[in-house]
């Protein structure tokens, strides 16, 4: 059994699966572990699933990385404390789940939506050392993060899921352009799609992220 500091919910790799992965997801706010769990299924048998409930209660069931409010004129202002600290159990949970797994960085994704996915990217951008590639689903970019980034060097090699709804009304697609803009002269290779959906994870958007998590497992890099 894993001993982590977060709550999580898991389905272990193909017990025939040589060199198995790690799949590490975090949901949006409001929800809980249950929520990305229920994609398990659709997530290749080589993948050790494991799906986090974020450490602050904000009511039954319902479950936040960090507080924020929205101002009036749309900015978003966060309690930068927890995202801190959230940011730092997540790091803590990567590493010692792989650890205890035995499965090495070079075969570790860390994904997440919305709120979920703003910790998965702030993870590759500040501790790229912990995964191979990062999975971001309708997110943003937090500008906080932008200043504790890791050097380019540390990034070399990583790869990138990126993708949003183009009638997304939580987070706005420009947060997604935005995210792939900020990318584009780091030595990352990013896959950036746009999907004619909300603030949700269709059928199509899915099939094209497990393709792509597939494409991960059969490429030269996978050791």
């Amino acid at each position: 059994m894993l001993n982590l500091p977060l709550t999580f919910l898991q389905r272990p790799a193909a017990a025939t699966t040589p060199r198995p992965w790690l799949l590490v997801l975090m949901h949006g706010v409001g929800s809980n572990e249950q929520d990305l769990f229920s994609l398990a299924p659709q997530i290749p048998e080589r993948f050790h699933v494991l799906s986090l409930r974020a450490p602050f209660r904000m009511g039954p069931g319902s479950h936040a990385w960090f507080d924020f409010s929205i101002e009036p004129n749309g900015d978003r202002t966060i309690n930068e404390e927890q995202e801190a600290q959230s940011r730092a159990l997540v790091a803590q949970v990567v590493g010692s789940a792989a650890e205890q797994l035995g499965i090495p960085p070079e075969r570790v994704v860390v994904g997440g939506f919305s709120q979920g996915g703003i910790m998965a990217l702030s993870l590759l951008l500040t501790r790229p050392e912990l995964m191979h590639a990062g999975m971001v689903w309708h997110s943003r970019l937090l500008p906080q993060v932008v200043p504790l980034m890791a050097s380019g060097d540390a990034m070399r090699g990583k790869k990138l899921w990126l993708s949003h709804g183009t009638h997304d009304n939580v987070i706005p697609l420009a947060n997604a352009q935005a995210i792939a803009h900020h990318m584009a002269p780091l030595p990352v290779t990013v896959t950036y799609r746009e999907f004619p959906s909300a603030h949700e994870i269709r059928p199509s958007e899915l099939a094209a992220t497990v393709a792509w998590l597939e494409s991960l497992t059969t490429t030269p890099t996978a050791f």
